[in-house]
C-alpha cells in the first residue's frame, strides 16, 4: 500500500505553538558534558564523594568497555539510605542503579529528548556517541529551563512506533510542524533539518521493526553487524515535504548473508511505504541488490563509479555520497565514509567531471531576466538548489570534509581557506531562500490537495519574494565558477591521473 503524501496542515500556524529552539538544537549542545562514570562495584560512599566533588546529581555506571549499564541519581542514594541506614555506605552502586539505561544519540534534536523522558517516565537520559559510548547526561530539569512553549507537535512518537500505522501518525504531523516553524520565523534550513531528522528516525525505526519481525518469523538475528543508511537529501538534512525512500545497507558479513539483508530491506521499505514515505521511483532502496552490499562490495562499487565517470555512475554519486547512518553499527558508516572520501580524492579527473556537470544544469532565468517556467512553474531544484548542493559536495570530496549538510560543508571549506567567506555566504543565503519558497509552495499545494514537489508557482509570490527568488537563482548561475576556481588551483591532472 502506498499512503498519499502528508495531508494539509489542519491548524492555523498561529495556533500551533512551537518552541523552535527544540528543533534547531541538538542534545550535544545542552547536555552536561564530560560524563562522569564509575564501575558497578563502586561503593555508595565513594560514589557520593565523586558526586560532591564533581557537583553533579547523577552518575553513569559503565562496564569495563566503557558502555553505560545503568544510572544512579541523588534520589536513588536517598532511597538506599532510608531503607538500610548507615549500612548503605558499603553497598555497591550496581544495587541501586536504574537498568536498563535509557540513552539518546548526541546528534538527536532536543524535541526527541523532550518527548522521550515523559514517555519512559524518567528524568535523565544518557547521551551516547556513534559508537554507543556515553558522552554526557541530559536531564528533564535542563530541558524544562529551555522550553518556552506549551505545545510540541513532535515528541518521541517515532521511537515508540510498533507498526507502520504508528509511523504514519508521526509522518502526517510534518506539514503542521513545517508550517508552525516557518510562521515563527525559523530558518528554512533548520525546518528541513527537523523534517529530515524525522525521516531518518522513521527509516531507522522501520529497520528495527523489520529485524524484530524477522526474529519472530524464524529468520533469527542479523548474520553480521549492519548499518542502514539514508541517502540524498535525507542524509544531507535537506528534505522537504515531497520525500521518497533513498536508503542502503552496508554490512560486515559476506555475500552468503545476502538473503537476510534482502528480506530486511524489503520489510523496511514496505513499512515506510505503508507509513507514507513512498518507494523510490528510481529504485534506490536496500530491498534492491545494488543498494545493499558488504563493506568490500561497497568499496568495489565506489571504485567502479569513479572509473566509469559518466551517466548512471555520476547520478549514483549524487545520491550516495551524502549518506548518513539511520540504524545499526554506525562504525560501519564511518569506515565507509572514510573509504569513499579517500577514493574520490585519489581521482582528480573524477572530481573535475563532477564539477563540469555544474555547467550542464542550465539556468532557471531566461536571457531577458524572465523566469523559465514549465506548465507555469519554476523547478527550483534543478535550476537552483542542486547546483549549490553539488558544488559543496565536490569541494567537500576533494578536501576530505566529512560533513554532509550543504551549509556545514560550506562552513568547513571557509574555515580551511578553500572557499571565500563571501562566496559561501552568498550560496548559503540563496539555498535558504530557495528552500523557504519550496516549503511554502509545498504547504500550499498540500492545502489544495495537490502532490507537493520542488516546482513553485511564481504567480503566487509577492513582489519582494519574486525578487528574492530571482536573486537566489542568479547566485546559483555562478556556482560553477565558484567551484572551478578552487578546484583548478588544487587539482593537478597529470597524464597518469585516473
Amino acid at each position: 500500500m502506498n499512503t498519499p503524501s502528508p495531508p494539509a496542515p489542519s491548524r492555523d500556524p498561529k495556533s500551533v505553538r512551537l518552541d523552535s529552539f527544540l528543533y534547531r538544537h541538538r542534545v550535544a549542545e545542552v547536555m552536561r558534558g564530560s560524563v562522569v562514570t564509575v564501575a558497578p562495584d563502586t561503593s555508595l560512599a565513594e560514589a557520593s564523594r565523586v558526586m560532591i566533588r564533581q557537583r553533579i546529581g547523577s552518575l553513569v555506571v559503565a562496564d569495563s568497555e566503557g558502555r553505560a549499564r545503568g544510572i544512579a541519581t541523588e534520589r536513588d542514594f536517598l532511597r538506599a539510605l532510608a531503607e538500610t541506614g548507615m549500612d548503605a555506605a558499603a553497598t555497591p552502586i550496581s544495587r541501586i542503579m536504574s537498568v536498563p539505561v535509557k540513552t539518546i544519540a548526541e546528534d538527536a534534536a532536543l524535541f526527541v529528548a523532550m518527548g522521550r523522558m515523559p514517555r519512559l517516565g524518567i528524568n535523565h537520559l544518557v547521551v551516547v556517541d556513534g559508537r554507543g559510548l556515553p558522552v554526557g547526561v541530559i536531564s528533564a530539569s535542563t530541558l524544562m529551563r529551555l522550553r518556552s512553549a506549551e505545545t510540541l507537535i513532535f515528541g518521541d512518537e517515532v521511537a515508540a512506533a510498533e507498526t507502520a500505522q504508528d509511523l504514519a501518525r508521526a509522518f502526517h504531523c510534518l506539514p503542521a510542524l513545517a508550517q508552525g516553524l516557518l510562521a515563527e520565523g525559523a530558518d528554512p534550513l533548520v525546518v528541513v533539518g527537523a523534517i529530515s531528522a524525522i525521516y531518518r528516525d522513521m527509516t531507522g525505526r522501520a529497520a528495527e521493526i523489520a529485524a524484530n519481525s524477522m526474529r519472530a518469523d524464524g529468520w533469527g538475528d542479523p548474520p553480521a553487524p549492519w548499518c542502514v543508511l539514508i541517502l540524498g537529501s535525507g542524509g544531507r538534512g535537506e528534505s522537504g515535504l515531497a520525500p521518497d525512500q533513498d536508503n542502503a545497507i552496508v554490512h560486515a558479513g559476506s555475500d552468503a548473508d545476502d538473503a537476510w539483508f534482502a528480506e530486511a530491506g524489503a520489510r523496511m521499505a514496505r513499512t515506510l511505504d505503508d507509513a507514507g514515505l513512498p518507494y523510490c521511483k528510481g529504485g534506490v532502496m536496500a530491498k534492491n541488490p545494488e543498494w545493499r552490499r558488504t563493506e568490500a562490495g561497497w568499496r568495489d562499487e565506489i571504485g567502479r563509479w569513479i572509473r566509469k565517470k559518466e551517466g548512471e555512475a555520476l547520478l549514483s554519486v549524487d545520491i550516495f555520497f551524502d549518506f548518513a547512518p539511520a540504524f545499526g553499527e554506525r562504525t560501519l558508516a564511518d569506515a565507509l565514509r572514510r573509504d569513499a572520501l579517500a577514493a574520490a580524492q585519489r581521482s582528480p579527473l573524477f572530481l573535475r567531471l563532477l564539477a563540469a556537470e555544474l555547467e550542464n544544469r542550465g539556468s532557471a532565468i531566461g536571457p531577458l531576466g524572465f523566469l523559465r517556467t514549465e506548465q507555469g512553474r519554476v523547478d527550483i531544484k534543478r535550476g537552483g538548489t542542486m547546483p549549490i548542493v553539488a558544488a559543496a559536495r565536490v569541494m567537500a570530496l576533494k578536501h576530505g570534509v566529512t560533513a554532509t549538510g550543504t551549509r556545514e560543508r560550506l562552513t568547513h571549506l571557509v574555515g580551511s581557506g578553500v572557499l571565500g567567506a563571501d562566496d559561501a555566504d552568498r550560496l548559503s543565503q540563496a539555498l535558504g531562500v530557495l528552500t523557504g519558497l519550496m516549503l511554502e509552495q509545498q504547504i500550499a499545494d498540500l492545502g489544495d490537495r495537490r502532490a507537493p514537489s520542488t516546482r513553485i508557482d511564481p504567480k503566487r509570490l509577492t513582489r519582494p519574494k519574486r525578487q528574492a527568488l530571482k536573486a537566489a537563482l542568479r547566485a546559483c548561475e555562478n556556482t560553477a565558477a565558484v567551484v572551478q576556481g578552487p578546484l583548478s588551483q588544487t587539482l593537478a591532472i597529470s597524464s597518469g591521473a585516473s
